[in-house]
């Protein structure tokens, strides 16, 4: 195969086009309230053989490039999630991607088995490949839907960990091994594949993190690249000893994006950036793979039949079998069964049959491709007003600061950009009743353009940027300071200590 420079050019002149067009597309899709995966997909579809013309048909590559984007989709929700506020969810977070991915493929598959007449093999294939909600769906939609930590935490989680188990499933059926194994083996072959995912994430996570706090690199751009291939480093030393990938890249990243780390708001916004290129790239890859042409009548009512025992039989019954081990109102499980979003991990889930020859595979790919885009276009847009209907959306965004960090190496001490937020109680306070610790103090204050030297009785506005230099030991006890003023205004003086 060759490529002349006269190939790389064409490539990126429609490549950088269709990405251009991609990015302008976030915008029609956030205000429709639709995932951007659906215009993704549209425009792969549009470029492929049966309008434009560009033929793609190799499953192959399209599976290798969606785990790839998946990788890196996954740390940008790692990387981005605040382990405070989701910690508190992660029992019910894990249990959903665990023992209610185990229930939601058994549903589908019996459904689909008796109800579609689909043979067994392809009607667990089916639920293996539906079951896992998407880490990018529920990444983009549902950070701006006004919703308690308890219910975004335990989506995100249960979105960044059910892709592991899935997959190893979903490669055990299709290349025959599953049938070769008793269930027993094939339980412990998942279960060793998600431990020694999850510790070696870990080990990427907690041992990156140690490196970089001692690593003082000449360019605050190297930060966000060593952050995000330590992330991945994790990923790829989990394939090679046959462990999970993704159990691997979003447990390193979560920690990695929680660690004490210097220019983490950069960090931060380089993976945002990256995730949505991975993003775009793969839903545009997928829709090529689709042929329109091959869409009949049957493979919808298939869809539509998959789609209503997944919606109404499987996923209530997923997430009332996980409330076991966290306590929730009826109206909040009801939005958690509600929020299941399915996106691009479904249909790359879909490659690894195409992929292997599965019989029948072209067809179950089609069925899901349809199922997604129809779940879709039900379930995102609906999503705000179920909140209000149910009673669990919050009344208003949460009131918080924005913090960077830069290291002053030589003086042992941290230098944090503090932008003061709309919604933040900061406004009206003094210098002088933000109480830091001793050590710590503001030294500049930036407000539309004009640099101000503060003074004890400076009074802080919404918009301000405040540049607060703080001893390395008490940074963590100076932002925390920080946050406890934005929430608290003057009253967290007298707080001092209590939440």
């Amino acid at each position: 195969m060759s490529f002349d420079v006269h190939e790389l050019d064409t490539f990126l002149l429609v490549g950088s086009a269709v990405t251009l067009l991609a990015v302008l597309a976030v915008r029609v899709s956030s205000r429709v309230g639709l995932p951007s995966l659906l215009l993704y997909l549209l425009m792969g579809v549009l470029l492929g053989e049966s309008v434009i013309g560009i033929g793609f048909e190799d499953a192959e590559l399209a599976h290798a490039i969606g785990f790839g984007a998946l990788a890196i989709i996954l740390a940008e929700g790692g990387i981005t999630t605040n382990w405070r506020e989701t910690k508190g969810s992660v029992k019910l977070g894990l249990m959903l991607a665990t023992v209610g991915v185990t229930v939601s493929v058994g549903v589908v598959a019996i459904g689909a088995h008796y109800l579609l007449g689909m043979p067994w093999e392809l009607a667990v294939l089916l639920g293996a490949v539906t079951s896992p909600t998407d880490a990018a769906a529920v990444f983009s939609v549902l950070r701006v839907v006004p919703l308690p930590r308890r219910i975004t935490g335990a989506l995100e989680a249960e979105s960044g960990f059910n892709d592991a188990p899935t997959v190893v499933l979903v490669t055990l059926i299709s290349s025959g091994a599953a049938t070769e194994n008793g269930p027993v083996v094939l339980a412990g072959i998942i279960l060793f594949e998600l431990v020694a995912g999850v510790l070696i994430g870990a080990a990427a996570g907690f041992g990156g993190a140690w490196v970089m706090r001692r690593a003082a690199l000449p360019a605050s751009g190297l930060y966000p690249i060593a952050v995000l291939c330590l992330a991945l480093l994790g990923y790829g030393a989990a394939s090679a000893v046959h462990a999970s990938g993704f159990a691997a890249v979003y447990v390193g990243a979560l920690i990695l994006g929680n660690t004490d780390l210097p220019h983490r708001m950069v960090t931060r916004s380089f993976v945002e950036g990256l995730g949505w290129l991975a993003q775009i790239g793969l839903f545009v890859v997928l829709g090529l793979l689709l042929s329109p042409g091959r869409i009949e009548w049957d493979t919808i009512w298939m869809a539509l039949g998959a789609g209503a025992i997944l919606t109404v039989l499987a996923r209530p019954l997923t997430v009332l079998v996980s409330s076991l081990v966290q306590k929730m109102s009826w109206q909040e499980l009801t939005f958690v069964s509600w929020a299941g979003l399915r996106g691009a991990v479904p249909i790359v889930l879909a490659t690894i049959p195409l992929a292997e020859e599965v019989d029948q595979a072209t067809l179950l790919f089609d069925i899901v491709f349809v199922l997604v885009v129809l779940d879709t276009l039900l379930t995102a847009p609906t999503l705000p007003w179920f909140a209000k209907v149910l009673k669990v959306a919050r009344r208003s965004e949460p009131r918080d600061i924005e913090l960077e960090a830069a290291p002053l190496d030589r003086v042992a001490a941290d230098m944090l950009q503090v932008n003061i937020s709309p919604k933040s109680r900061m406004h009206g306070v003094e210098i002088g009743e933000l109480r830091l610790p001793p050590g710590a103090s503001v030294a500049l204050i930036v407000r539309e353009g004009e640099t101000i030297v503060p003074e004890r009785r400076t009074v802080l506005r919404h918009g301000d940027d405040l540049l607060v230099v703080t001893p390395r030991k008490l940074r963590e006890a100076t932002e925390e300071r920080l946050r406890r003023v934005s929430a608290g205004g003057r009253l967290a003086q007298w707080l001092g200590d209590a939440p």
